[in-house]
């Protein structure tokens, strides 16, 4: 893989390698890749940046939809849709695998701010505004998996329906959906990115994102 191969030159040039005469490694390479406040020299992981770079892609996907960029993808890839929904076939294109790739990483940390509720699927899609538990975890009822907050919502009143939620889901997801607020008029829903205060996707945070979700897969239990 490129970035491997970019990677391994680096750490040579860094520890002064010359053909194959190896040099003792004194610090692990992803200590050295740490932030310099943590005690690495911040250098970068660049399988991780790559990828946090391709999210950024996919973020344009999702909210850029006046661009040239975005009409020829849609139009190609998911013509009925969004990105999210849109499928990887055998005879995708390497530059469409490596956008989906980034989706990946967008789908795992952004958070669906509620409107309307029409676009944003009960037990599949991240809502609830808990940082490490956004999706709903109750168990589904039979033939609704696919359902939309929007069945949540009293479309008259724009308040949650308190009744439905009771009986469906459990005692602590239940108050927490209960006090999401809902605006007085009907809104689409929005994507954030909600590992940045502002809520938009940058490389910066998603990189971050990505080194701690690394860092905490590597953590003994």
């Amino acid at each position: 893989m490129l970035c491997h191969e970019i990677e391994s030159l680096v750490r040579k040039f860094w520890w002064g390698q010359k053909g194959d005469r190896r040099k003792v490694h004194w610090v692990k390479w992803d200590d050295l890749c740490q932030h310099k406040t943590q005690g690495g020299l911040g250098f970068k992981d660049l399988v991780l940046f790559n990828e946090a770079m391709l999210a950024k892609l996919a973020w344009r996907l999702l909210h850029d939809d006046n661009s040239l960029f975005y009409r020829v993808f849609k139009v190609r890839f998911f013509p009925n849709g969004t990105i999210l929904e849109a499928k990887e076939v055998p005879s995708t294109s390497y530059a469409w695998k490596s956008i989906l790739k980034g989706r990946d990483v967008i789908n795992k940390r952004a958070l669906w701010r509620v409107g309307d509720g029409k676009q944003i699927r009960i037990w599949v899609d991240n809502w609830l505004p808990s940082r490490n538990a956004a999706r709903v975890t109750t168990l589904v009822i039979w033939g609704q998996e696919n359902s939309s907050v929007e069945v949540l919502i009293n479309p008259v009143t724009r308040s949650w329906r308190d009744e439905v939620i009771d009986h469906v889901f459990n005692t602590a997801e239940a108050e927490v959906i209960k006090s999401i607020p809902l605006s007085a008029s009907s809104q689409a829903d929005t994507l954030i990115w909600s590992f940045n205060p502002s809520g938009q996707y940058s490389v910066k945070s998603g990189y971050r994102f990505l080194q701690e979700n690394a860092e905490n897969s590597h953590a003994p239990v």
